[in-house]
């Protein structure tokens, strides 16, 4: 009799664990197709800054980032959810080494970044593959609902998006809109633009400003001189800086500066280039509307 109990709280036992499985399986589209996966994985590594954000966005914390060996590159916010981790390199090269030595049982990869060691990754764990960098910012909370059912939290991310756009839409209402805005990155040598099709310009959109157009084939990333800038002849100039001094601040010396709207009215503002364009997530999102709450306050 006690053989028979105990055989059957192991079958129970068996059984639940079966049921659990069964109902944690996810199966979603990536970058290379269809992606399977029949547990809630819990050491995830990530390769890109927007999908450590969508983890925190439902509290997960992975036990490995592609940080660029600069912990400060992920949001203070994301990091207020995630807590510690360890560094795997940086994004364009991460260390499948230190990859393998954290016992992954998920790696969160780049399409961009990452194609070429896919299958590399894929022999230390199963690999999410997705859009992240030069992705718009459409792209990116479809990326993030993707994540958010791979790893059992669908129902948490979604209403992590719509509480988002709430968000979005109330500091819509705070701002004008229908401005011309540029946002750029600033280096030593290089200005480069960012359009609608970028992150940053599909949240300024969203924002409800408008755009430039600075690019006719529709890149999302443009390499600007000054005279193309001052052809542009944006509203606002907003700069985030790689470098200091930049490119941008050799040109306050130059004649055509002088003749730029946004210089006139005094509207050349500066922002974390960080936030602006390497951290693409909602958190990210949220925070640059913030800012340009902020900058719009003041005038």
């Amino acid at each position: 009799m006690f053989l028979f109990l105990n055989f059957r709280k192991i079958l129970t036992i068996v059984v639940l664990a079966v049921i659990a499985s069964y109902s944690a399986a996810a199966t979603v589209q990536d970058s290379k197709g269809e992606f399977t996966i029949d547990y809630e994985p819990q050491r995830i590594v990530v390769l890109e800054f927007s999908f450590v954000d969508a983890l925190a966005a439902v509290g997960i914390s992975p036990v490995g980032i592609a940080d660029d060996k600069d912990k400060d590159r992920i949001l203070p916010q994301v990091r207020d959810i995630i807590g510690d981790w360890t560094s795997v390199g940086t994004r364009s090269q991460p260390s499948l080494e230190v990859i393998a030595s954290l016992n992954p049982d998920l790696i969160i990869a780049d399409i961009s970044r990452h194609e070429a060691v896919y299958e590399d990754l894929q022999k230390i764990a199963p690999t999410l593959i997705l859009p992240s960098r030069r992705e718009t910012y459409e792209e990116n909370l479809q990326a993030a609902v993707v994540v958010g059912t791979a790893i059992g939290k669908q129902e948490e991310l979604e209403a992590r998006l719509a509480q988002h756009r709430q968000k979005m839409n109330e500091y819509a209402a705070q701002l004008p809109g229908h401005a011309r805005v540029q946002f750029g990155v600033a280096r030593d040598d290089l200005l480069s633009l960012h359009s609608e099709n970028a992150y940053a310009g599909g949240v300024l959109k969203t924002l409800g400003f408008e755009n430039p157009k600075v690019s006719e084939e529709g890149a999302a990333y443009v390499s600007t001189g000054l005279e193309q800038l001052l052809a542009i002849n944006a509203d606002y100039l907003i700069f985030g800086y790689y470098s200091n001094p930049s490119i941008v601040h050799k040109w306050h010396a130059e004649p055509l500066w002088s003749l730029l709207k946004a210089v006139q009215d005094d509207h050349v503002y500066e922002v974390n280039a960080n936030t602006w364009s390497r951290a693409r997530g909602m958190m990210a999102a949220e925070t640059m509307a913030q800012d340009l709450v902020r900058i719009f306050a003041e005038h």
